[in-house]
């Protein structure tokens, strides 16, 4: 279990996060459009991670815009942005914010994204979300960058995500 912080408040998640090297655990999230998509689905590609607790604050907010600049315009790799969110509440925001290289993908149904990869919030106001985390998956299917952010409402670190991926 990982120890982070809300607002100062220490709190943690159910496990811990997949080890650099070892195999991405297979995961089935829902897309906007109401599809279902697996890790398989993107066999081939680097994949940037960029997951978060609700699209509706203003961090994760900011992440994705981030992410939606930066990491999805590098060549063979696709930024999925994933939370508990509903597909619907994903949709409206990137509909707003003219949010389109990036692919937000929900957990709401079940949340067993967020228990494969150790990151669900426990014991906390933030129950069952995700914590803030950037994963990056290598062509092969292998986790090769992990960052747990330890205050759930700061940003993660931008650069050492892109650099993982380049």
């Amino acid at each position: 279990m990982a120890q982070i912080t809300l607002q100062g408040n220490v709190i943690s998640t159910i496990g811990e996060l997949p080890k650099i090297g070892a195999k991405a655990p297979e995961f089935e999230l829902t897309a906007t459009d109401l599809s279902k998509k697996s890790l398989s689905d993107f066999s081939g590609f680097t994949l940037l991670l960029n997951i978060f607790p609700s699209v509706d604050t203003g961090t994760c907010a900011a992440s994705v815009r981030s992410f939606n600049k930066s990491a999805a315009t590098i060549k063979n790799t696709k930024v999925l942005c994933i939370s508990r969110d509903l597909p619907f509440a994903q949709n409206r925001f990137c509909g707003a914010e003219g949010i389109e290289n990036v692919l937000m993908l929900s957990d709401f149904a079940d949340g067993s994204f967020g228990k494969k990869y150790g990151l669900e919030v426990s014991g906390s106001p933030f129950a069952n979300l995700h914590s803030r985390v950037v994963i990056v998956i290598n062509p092969d299917g292998n986790i090769s960058y992990t960052e747990q952010v330890l205050e759930i409402a700061d940003e993660p670190n931008y650069e050492k995500a892109i650099a993982a991926i380049k």
